[in-house]
């Protein structure tokens, strides 16, 4: 098998089944740090959120708590299953679904939409897919957040590693890039991996 094929089929199932979330690498607790600094920045305090690849869901929570209405998916049922019963024993109202983002049964538009890992482990040739199926769930006017894994993380395990201009070439035809900081994954790994953060647009 391929290393891009390998990185595209990671068994997200038996790994929510048989792992605890607090020991998953992306496992942070709190609102993204650079999410939080770029809501804070654009002044964005409600609205529809879309979580893609919520995985223990803890994003989804964290903007739930912040007042956005959030709907949040994930290709593992066992993810959605547990982030379903941790965020019900918060008392806080998610829209939760086992979905698929390549392919996905959403119906409705967001103002936002966060992903934080989801996008860089896709195989290349689902990227452009990825890219259309984001810009037609954003409002116009909305704004897209994605962290992925950054070309200055060293080695080859993991996800895909991306330059700005890579990002800057595959999403520009739909949707506008405002900003791509050089940043971290707070997670649960030593040293923290590197990251990029972009936010992005869809123009009104």
């Amino acid at each position: 098998m391929a290393a891009e094929e390998q990185r595209a089929s990671p068994g997200w199932e038996a790994m929510y089944q048989h792992q605890a979330v607090e020991t998953m690498p992306w496992f942070y607790p709190e609102l993204d740090d650079d999410l939080q600094q770029a809501l804070d920045q654009l002044d964005l305090r409600h609205g529809t959120a879309l979580d893609l690849g919520t995985g223990p869901g803890t994003q989804a929570m964290q903007l739930a708590r912040c007042g956005f209405d959030v709907t949040a998916i994930d290709l593992a049922e066992s993810a959605i299953r547990l982030a379903r019963e941790n965020a019900q024993v918060q008392g806080l109202a998610i829209n939760w679904q086992q979905d698929d983002i390549l392919s996905p049964r959403l119906t409705h538009q967001f103002d936002l939409i966060f992903d934080r890992g989801c996008f860089h482990v896709l195989p290349p040739e689902r990227r452009q897919d990825y890219v259309n199926t984001v810009a037609g769930l954003l409002k116009p006017s909305g704004y897209f957040f994605l962290k992925c894994f950054s070309h200055l993380q060293p080695g080859t395990q993991g996800p895909n590693r991306f330059t700005p201009d890579q990002i800057q070439e595959l999403f520009a035809r739909r949707l506008q890039l405002r900003s791509i900081t050089e940043t971290v994954y707070q997670g649960t790994l030593d040293p923290l991996p590197r990251a990029l953060f972009c936010v992005m647009r869809r123009e009104g």
